[in-house]
C-alpha cells in the first residue's frame, strides 16, 4: 500500500479510476476521427457530445456554449485574446495583479499590441473588491478577467457582484474557474459571466484536455486555425479520449459535490487547527473561510527562507505539498507575484507553503501530516522575522 501523502491537488489531481474507464474504449479500440462520417466517426462524435453536455452541466450552460481546448491556459488565451486581439489600439482590459500566468501574460502581450491594460489590486485577505473594480472601468472598457478563485492562496472572489457590476458598464466578463470547478458551485444561468476557463486535470480528470464556455451571442476571434472544429473557435482533431474523460470527471464532481466539499472543509479546519497549536510561528494567509474548500497558504515566520528545505524535508518523508504555485516552479527563488499584490513583502511571498486537499486525502493522512510537520519546521534554522504574522482570522 502506498503511503505517501499527496497535499498538492491546486498542482493537479490524480485520475480517478471512473474516468480512466471510461477513457479506455477511445484508448483501447474506438479510434475513429469525429469529423468522419463512417461509423467509427459518429462514434466518436456522439461521446464527444455526451462529454460536452457533462462539462456544460458543471458550469449552468448549454452543450453548444462549450467549446473544447488542449488546455485551461489554452482556454484563457482564446477568451482574451478572442475579444481583444486584432481590434486596434484604444481597448480597455481590466484584469487583477494576482491572476493565473495564463491571464498574466497574455496581459503583458495584449499591452505590446496596444491594448491598455489595468491591473486591479488585491486585498491582504486575497479578495478583490467590487469598489476596486468601479474604479477601474472606463467607457472603453471591453473585458474584465476576474478568477473565481486563486491558485496559490485558495481565496474565492466576489464573481457573482463583480460580473453584474461589469455587465451594468457593457463590457464583457471573463472567469479562470481552474480553480474552482468541482469545488464549489458554478451557475452562468445565473452569474452573467460571458466566459469562463475549466480544465480536466484539476478535477481528477486527464492533463492535456481544458474548455472554454461562451454565452450565446459573444462574438470570439478564434487563435487557432484550421479544419473549423468546435465552431470554428478551436480547430484540430479532437482529443476524443481527453475529452470523454473530461467529461466524466465533471459529471462525477456535480454529483459529489456537495459531500466532498463538506468532507474537505473538514480536514481542512483539522489541519488549521492543528498548525496553530502546535507550530506557534505560523501565519496563514488569506481569509480562513471565504476560500477553497481543501486549501491553505501558510508561512511560519522566521524560518520562511528555509521553505525548499521543508518542502524537500517533507518530501524525504513521502509528503508532497508545494511552495506557490507548480507553474511558477521554474521562478522559485522568486517572491511569488500572487502573494506579492496582497501586500506580503519579499521575504514571506518567497516563502509560503501551499497545501491543497483531494479526493483521497484522508483524516489519517492530515493526522500524519500534522506530526511531520510541527518537528520538520523546528529542525529548520530560524532567523529574525522580517514582519508580522498575517491575521489567522
Amino acid at each position: 500500500m502506498d503511503s505517501r501523502i499527496y497535499f498538492d491537488h491546486a498542482a493537479t489531481t490524480p485520475l480517478d479510476p471512473r474516468v480512466r474507464q471510461a477513457m479506455d474504449q477511445f484508448l483501447n479500440g474506438s479510434y475513429g476521427n469525429p469529423s468522419s462520417m463512417h461509423a467509427a466517426g459518429r462514434e466518436a462524435h456522439a461521446a464527444i457530445d455526451e462529454a460536452r453536455a457533462d462539462v456544460a452541466a458543471l458550469v449552468g450552460a448549454h452543450p453548444g456554449e462549450i467549446v473544447f481546448t488542449a488546455s485551461g491556459t489554452e482556454a484563457d488565451n482564446l477568451a482574451l485574446r478572442g475579444v481583444l486581439e486584432g481590434q486596434g489600439a484604444g481597448d480597455h482590459f481590466i484584469t487583477t495583479a494576482f491572476e493565473h500566468p495564463a491571464v498574466i501574460e497574455t496581459a503583458k502581450y495584449l499591452e505590446r499590441l496596444g491594448v491598455e491594460v489595468t491591473y486591479l489590486p488585491v486585498g491582504d485577505d486575497g479578495v478583490v473588491s467590487t469598489a476596486s473594480l468601479a474604479s477601474a472601468l472606463r467607457a472603453h472598457t471591453r473585458l474584465v478577467s476576474i478568477m473565481t478563485a486563486n491558485n496559490v492562496v485558495g481565496t474565492i472572489q466576489q464573481v457573482h457582484e463583480l460580473a453584474e457590476l461589469t455587465h451594468r458598464h457593457g463590457a464583457l466578463f471573463h472567469t479562470d474557474a481552474v480553480q474552482a470547478a468541482g469545488k464549489v458551485p458554478l451557475d452562468v444561468s445565473r452569474t452573467p459571466i460571458d466566459l469562463l476557463s475549466l480544465s480536466a486535470h484539476k478535477l481528477h480528470g486527464p492533463k492535456g484536455v481544458g474548455a472554454l464556455y461562451v454565452r450565446s451571442g459573444v462574438h470570439l476571434r478564434p487563435i487557432i486555425f484550421g479544419g473549423g472544429q468546435e465552431r470554428g473557435l478551436r480547430s484540430a482533431t479532437e482529443n476524443v479520449a481527453g475529452i470523454v474523460g473530461f467529461g466524466r470527471a465533471a459529471h462525477i464532481a456535480r454529483s459529489e459535490m456537495g459531500a466532498e466539499t463538506a468532507r474537505l472543509v473538514g480536514l481542512r479546519e483539522r489541519l488549521y487547527d492543528g498548525i496553530a497549536a502546535t507550530i506557534p510561528n505560523a501565519y496563514f494567509i488569506g481569509d480562513r473561510y471565504r476560500r477553497l474548500p481543501g486549501h491553505l497558504c501558510l508561512g511560519f515566520a522566521g524560518q520562511e527562507g528555509e521553505a525548499v528545505k521543508l518542502l524537500l524535508k517533507l518530501d524525504e518523508q513521502g509528503i508532497a505539498v508545494s511552495s506557490g504555485s507548480a507553474c511558477s516552479a521554474n521562478h522559485a527563488g522568486e517572491p511569488s507575484y500572487a502573494l506579492t499584490a496582497m501586500g506580503l513583502d519579499p521575504i514571506r511571498a518567497r516563502g509560503s507553503l501551499r497545501i491543497t486537499l483531494g479526493r483521497g486525502s484522508t483524516q489519517k493522512e492530515v493526522d500524519r501530516f500534522l506530526e511531520a510537520l510541527a518537528p520538520t519546521v523546528q529542525s529548520l534554522q530560524t532567523v529574525a522575522s522580517h514582519s508580522g504574522f498575517a491575521s489567522r482570522s
